[in-house]
Parts: C-alpha cells; structure tokens; sequence
C-alpha cells in the first residue's frame, strides 16, 4: 500500500530536515486521504496508482508551463515533486518494450480506424501507470497506419 510507503518516508524526511520532499509527501497523503474519502472506503492499489499518475500528470504539465515562462525556480520545484511522486509508481516502460505490447493489442484488435480505442483501452489497462498516455497514443497511431 503506497499510503504506508508514505508515512514511513514522511518520518525519514522528517529526520533529515528535507523540506522540499517533506512536503511532497504530505500533499501526496493528502491527495490520497482525500480521494478515499471521497470514495467512502479504502482505495485499491490500481486506484492509488492512477492517482499518483495524474498527480506527476500536473507536476510535469507545471514544469513545462514553467519552463515556458522562463520561471527557473518554480521549474526546480516541480521537478522535485515529479520526480518524488515517480519514486512511488512502477518502472516506466521503455520503448521497446512498450511498442511490443502496443503492437500485440493491435494484432488481437479487430482492425479499422473503431479499433483504436479498442486497442488504447487494451494497452492502458496492460501498462497501467508504467507508460505516458501520450506516448502510448502516439505508438498506437504510428503503428496503426
């Protein structure tokens, strides 16, 4: 359970008197204290997942807006939160490995341009949070031509 994860790493940075981590950690309790709240019951560890991917979602979409902005500061920030929030999902998929799973749904899909949402559903539900969904579209897309 990432919620546990959490707790144990929030007393660690606690010790070291890392702020910045600290308080990524305490807005990623939050966020999923909130969401089982919300839900009325203990989440599932898919449901804690996809949660912790659309939180690093917002952190990299920040940390580009920032970066257009020229706001270096704000961009080290956000890099910080992003890359703590990865720590807590699975290995990213790489390339290869995501372009075989991608082209084994498109094999077993039933073809035509209806298929591509067949086979982006397939695939999502496969790598769970393991691949960025644009990424995942964009193979789909390359490969389905």
């Amino acid at each position: 359970m990432i919620l546990t994860k959490l707790t144990e790493d929030m007393k660690a940075a606690m010790k070291a008197g890392d702020k910045e981590r600290l308080g990524t950690i305490r807005m990623l309790m939050s966020e999923l204290k909130n969401a089982r709240i919300n839900k009325g019951e203990d989440l599932s560890d898919a449901e804690e997942q996809k949660l912790l991917v659309s939180y690093a979602k917002k952190r990299k979409e920040a940390m580009d807006a920032a970066r257009e902005w020229g706001r270096d500061d704000l961009v080290a920030k956000e890099e910080t939160e992003y890359e703590t929030t990865m720590a807590y999902l699975p290995a990213q998929l790489g390339e290869d490995e995501l372009r075989a799973i991608v082209q084994k749904h498109i094999e077993a899909s039933e073809g035509g341009k209806q298929a591509f949402g067949q086979v982006m559903k397939a695939v999502m539900e496969d790598v769970g949070g393991q691949a960025d969904g644009k990424a995942i579209s964009a193979m789909v897309k390359e490969l389905m031509q």
